[in-house]
């Protein structure tokens, strides 16, 4: 049924809810996981701060988002090692962005027959804000989305 799976995660007991149902599916169909995480891009405080102290604001150094790159990647490379322990070959993959846009991009770019997203992330007002990523998935996925309930 499902070949090519995408399940997203922020490394939140929620979001590993989400990577451990896309898992159990893989399982069945035999398919391959992508576990994607977003990271975001730097804030144009830090822009400015950096502009100031010398570089001259042109051009953005190299070790600038590279804190939160390397985090969203052990995130996916932890998720990857779950599923590869319970036999689910999985391909890991952290994107700057937002969660949504990540999630969306990696499955068009993969082919994916899935997107399995939790139903549980941002609350308060930047869900208000930013809408939920489950939301925005489901009416802009070119696939088939699972909204897994993840709490």
């Amino acid at each position: 049924m499902y070949r090519t799976i995408v399940v997203g995660t922020d490394g939140s007991a929620t979001a590993a809810k989400a990577v451990e149902i896309a898992g159990e599916l893989a399982r069945a169909c035999g398919a391959v996981v992508h576990v994607v995480t977003a990271y975001p891009p730097v804030r144009s405080s830090v822009l400015a701060t950096v502009g100031a102290s010398g570089t001259g604001g042109l051009a953005t150094p190299a070790w600038l988002g590279d804190d939160e790159r390397v985090a969203a990647e052990e995130v996916v490379r932890q998720a990857g090692e779950r599923l590869a322990q319970v036999g689910v070959s999985a391909n890991t993959i952290a994107r700057l962005g937002e969660p949504a846009d990540a999630l969306l991009a990696t499955a068009e770019e993969v082919a994916a027959d899935l997107v399995v997203v939790g139903n549980r992330g941002m609350t308060g007002v930047r869900r208000y804000l930013l809408g939920s990523v489950a939301d925005r998935v489901a009416h802009h996925a070119h696939c088939s989305v699972h909204i897994a309930h993840t709490c």
